[in-house]
């Protein structure tokens, strides 16, 4: 049984395991609830005033839908550009999970700071818990991350990381189905206000997400591994950024999964952050059918995060993701064509097969291409910075589009550029694992 106060790990220690998955039961919830499900359409239909869907943020005027996809972005943007660092700095320090307990903690707060987001005149305090939420949720996920190659052996990855997944799927679906529930019948507990049921929604997010991390932070080791401290810790965290640094450069199988993944992850993620609002926006969903299916979705996320991880296992990681990408083109396409409900339901019966296995399968194939090191975080402090830094510019992009032309149809052509982009460096990456393939399981078969 693996000692949480030791910094020496035991590989494959099912309690160390079941902690680790129990985070993705936590945090999903925020991915779910709040900017998948039941946010984005109380935030679309609380900000519109009179039939308009203009308004004033810091004095100027926006797309109700074109600030929110802009200041997920700049959350987005502020974890890319502190997790490196960070990270570097709780490698030297040796205390991943303090950090990774403070992002929690932080992104809780602003999930229960949205219960007091009740109208359009409060938009200021519904987009800075927002921003709050996200920049919680994304730093602890750097270090969440970082565990992975250092509790599993190699043969393991792709099947916990794939665990994971399925657990936060299936925890957030739970908590999406009670607040629901909540929703749906308001009035039999006397409920007159009809922002109070989603508000409690919020509230019950986070915490959940708070009491259930701590059945993680109470089993995860201290660290990831053990290492003398010399000198200050803001130096030496920049000295061990610097290293890792140093080190991608230099992988060149490394750097081109990295441009592949920040194409191809910049529109899966922003297609998870926009989808709701888009089928509010664009096909007149309300908010139950939204719910709906989001549900179904997420049902067919955790049979997809395994499916991929089987694929991967029979044809290899960069096979696996190729055929990932190129269904996500297909979505693409046809997401352009969405004109009724039933169009948006099919779209979402194909996203659902991929949108796990995509993920799951990502954060797999990076943890065996990364060297043993005892920089695990400051590594995936990178793969966090890559895949915030893609988010930021995919939902500013589509923000921006949004406002220009008053339609999120128009952003979809920029979701396709990106796939395409993507694919070219993963079948680039594909090659160069077929002449050199420097990790097992990565570029062909195990």
């Amino acid at each position: 049984m693996q000692d949480p106060t030791t910094t020496t790990i035991v590989k494959n220690d099912q309690r160390t395991v079941r902690a680790w998955v129990m985070y993705d039961w936590a945090n999903s919830v925020y991915v779910l609830s709040i900017t998948s499900a039941i946010f984005p359409a109380y935030y679309n239909s609380v900000t519109k005033v009179n039939g308009s869907t203009i308004v004033e943020v810091l004095g100027m005027k926006f797309q109700n839908t074109g600030v929110y996809s802009i200041n997920l972005g700049l959350a987005f943007g502020i974890v890319a550009l502190i997790s490196p660092f960070v990270s570097s700095v709780a490698d030297y320090m040796g205390n991943h999970r303090a950090f990774m307990r403070f992002f929690c903690y932080l992104g809780a707060l602003g999930c229960i700071g949205l219960f007091f987001f009740d109208s359009a005149q409060m938009i200021h305090l519904g987009l800075a818990a927002t921003l709050v939420a996200t920049v919680g949720y994304a730093g602890s996920i750097v270090f969440y991350n970082s565990y992975l190659p250092a509790i599993v052996t190699e043969d393991q990855l792709d099947k916990t990381s794939a665990r994971g997944f399925s657990m936060g799927y299936f925890g957030s679906t739970l908590l999406l189905m009670a607040s629901l529930a909540l929703i749906l019948n308001k009035d039999r507990f006397g409920v007159t206000d009809g922002t109070f049921m989603p508000r409690l929604a919020f509230l019950l997010t986070g915490l959940w997400w708070l009491g259930f991390s701590h059945i993680t932070f109470s089993r995860l080791p201290r660290s990831i591994y053990s290492k003398k401290q010399h000198g200050h810790p803001l130096l030496n965290g920049y000295h061990e950024l610097q290293k890792v640094w140093y080190s991608l450069r230099e992988n060149r199988q490394l750097k081109t999964f990295l441009s592949s993944f920040f194409f191809y992850i910049m529109g899966v993620q922003t297609v998870m952050f926009m989808a709701s609002s888009f089928g509010e926006k664009e096909v007149g969903l309300g908010m139950t059918q939204l719910i709906v299916t989001i549900l179904l979705l997420q049902f067919l996320g955790i049979g997809g995060a395994y499916l991929f991880a089987w694929v991967s296992k029979k044809i290899g990681n960069f096979q696996a993701l190729t055929i990932a990408i190129i269904a996500w083109i297909g979505i693409c396409l046809g997401a352009f064509f969405i004109k009724t409900p039933m169009h948006f339901y099919v779209a979402a019966f194909f996203i659902g097969l991929v949108m796990g296995g995509i993920q799951a399968l990502s954060r797999s194939t990076y943890s065996k291409l990364i060297p043993q090191t005892e920089n695990n975080a400051g590594y995936f402090g990178f793969y966090d910075a890559t895949e915030k830094l893609a988010m930021m510019f995919g939902l500013v992009m589509w923000g921006y589009l949004d406002d220009l032309t008053g339609s999120m149809r128009n952003s979809i052509f920029a979701l396709f550029v990106w796939f395409v982009v993507g694919l070219g460096f993963m079948l680039w990456a594909m090659k160069n694992a077929s002449k050199a393939p420097i990790v097992k399981g990565v570029g062909s078969a195990n």
